[in-house]
């Protein structure tokens, strides 16, 4: 296992091993494989067998613990930024320490509730696709290494609507090539699919869930903790704010929300302790903002959802380093997207015409 730590921490963690005795090996920082499952099984069909990709893959790299590489060894990830090389250093306001965000986050993210739910609804059938595309730029550099960047790539992808449990999931086209997004099957086994839900998450299931911001995170908490990686995850390892904040992010990034529950993830975003302001914020298509960000302190990054500082609109996400780790220092950008356009279409490789309704940022 690779030690990300360095100086007091170093200093501290060696101590620590010193009075105690051997924890067990771990191979991830806590509680991400929720995360990373969708990149794994992607990666594992990529060998030959099946072609399995999960939608959700802008991520910044970690290792896989024993329990992960149990589904399919070697896991490489993706990560979205742009051609910069670092991203402006962590306000000095820090990670908040109260019960939820502190006054200027929470107010901002209220505002942006309410332009949100006020926004047009595009609602799909069950026999329909959400359609969104996105700027990306993908990490080439080892997991464990440096980060290297590559030139920023458009992504498309196409999510069925059925409320499951399905084995074809949709489509994703990036350089040149279509990947279908299935479920994968061990040898031998019988296929089964996923149901809407956490993992898939359709519009009918965004439209499902709680309307009240507290009653909202309770049910996201059971949520991920049901989930399988989470399951795969020691429970002293996993951070319950860091895991919201992260699921409402994934949430975000490509689906076509219900305004309602576009609202109230956001006024449940307010609650999440350490959200804070990112003042000035970056896309992967330059479009400049203002960011709603969580410290993954553990990790050594922070993560922004970036917003039209006029229209108050997602725009995108953005990851950069918060302190000098195995991944490059303190600023460096690990992960920045920007969504241009989300829709409903009727087929698989369909894209939005002038005659259907589409959202475009």
């Amino acid at each position: 296992m690779n030690d990300r730590t360095s100086g007091p921490e170093r200093a501290e963690r060696e101590e620590m091993a010193r009075l105690l005795p051997a924890p067990a090996e771990r191979d991830l920082p806590p509680g991400r494989h929720l995360h990373h499952k969708d990149t794994l099984m992607r990666l594992i069909d990529q060998d030959g067998d099946r072609a399995t990709a999960r939608p959700r893959l802008l991520r910044p790299a970690v290792l896989l613990p024993a329990a992960g590489l149990a589904l399919g060894g070697v896991l490489l990830t993706t990560l979205a930024v742009t051609g910069q090389d670092s991203a402006p250093a962590p306000s000095a306001a820090g990670t908040g320490s109260a019960a939820t965000a502190p006054r200027g986050a929470a107010v901002l993210l209220d505002r942006i509730a309410s332009v949100a739910s006020k926004s047009g609804e595009q609602k799909p059938n069950g026999d329909q696709f959400v359609y969104v595309r996105t700027l990306t730029a993908e990490n080439e550099g080892m997991f464990d290494g440096p980060v290297k960047l590559t030139e920023p790539r458009e992504r498309e992808v196409w999510m069925t609507q059925e409320s499951g449990p399905v084995t074809d999931e949709g489509l994703i086209h990036q350089d040149g090539s279509y990947i279908p997004i299935t479920v994968g099957v061990p040898d031998g086994e019988k296929p089964v699919g996923y149901p809407a839900g956490l993992s898939r998450p359709t519009y009918t299931w965004l439209a499902s869930l709680p309307t009240d911001p507290d009653a909202l995170l309770r049910r996201l908490a059971t949520e991920i903790t049901t989930d399988q990686d989470a399951r795969d995850t020691p429970a002293e390892d996993r951070d319950p704010d860091r895991d919201a904040f992260d699921t409402i992010g994934e949430l975000l990034r490509e689906t076509v929300m219900p305004p309602r529950t576009a609202s109230a993830l956001y006024r449940a975003a307010a609650r999440i302790p350490g959200v804070t302001e990112d003042p000035d914020a970056v896309d992967a298509a330059g479009r400049h903002g203002i960011g709603v960000a969580r410290d993954d302190t553990r990790a050594g990054w922070r993560t922004a959802w970036i917003f039209d500082p006029t229209t108050l609109e997602y725009l995108g996400e953005r990851s950069y380093l918060i302190r000098d780790t195995s991944m490059g220092r303190k600023g460096t950008l690990i992960n920045r997207s920007a969504v241009l356009e989300r829709a409903v279409v009727d087929a698989l490789r369909e894209r939005p015409s002038a005659g259907k309704p589409s959202t475009t940022t």
